[in-house]
């Protein structure tokens, strides 16, 4: 019995350093991200399934995804919108958390 308990606590710390803390659509809807890009089709932003397969396998890419969130940008998507505008409701944390949730979709 003692085995299989640290077989599970050994899964579940494997299962954590894989999975980014927090990073959720919970989060994606809370801050309104899904008011502008769908997951899986584009809405006045890219979907971010779209920015996941444009973006993966880059080198440092999460961290430019999370400033982008964070400070907005444009001309990388050619939306009938415009610019993405800088997002002040998302803090740094929280944008590091929603490019890790976004750049695992598939």
């Amino acid at each position: 019995m003692k085995f299989a308990n640290l077989s599970l606590a050994a899964l579940c710390m494997i299962a954590a350093a894989v999975t980014p803390a927090h990073a959720n659509p919970e989060l994606a809807k809370r801050k309104a991200c899904l008011s502008c890009h769908g997951v899986d089709k584009a809405i006045l932003g890219p979907a971010f399934k779209d920015v996941a397969q444009k973006y993966r396998g880059q080198k440092g890419v999460d961290a430019k995804l999370a400033e982008k969130i964070v400070k907005g940008g444009g001309g990388v998507w050619k939306m009938p919108m415009g610019p993405m505008p800088a997002q002040t409701q998302v803090s740094a944390t929280e944008a590091k958390q929603l490019s890790a949730w976004i750049l695992m979709l598939k």
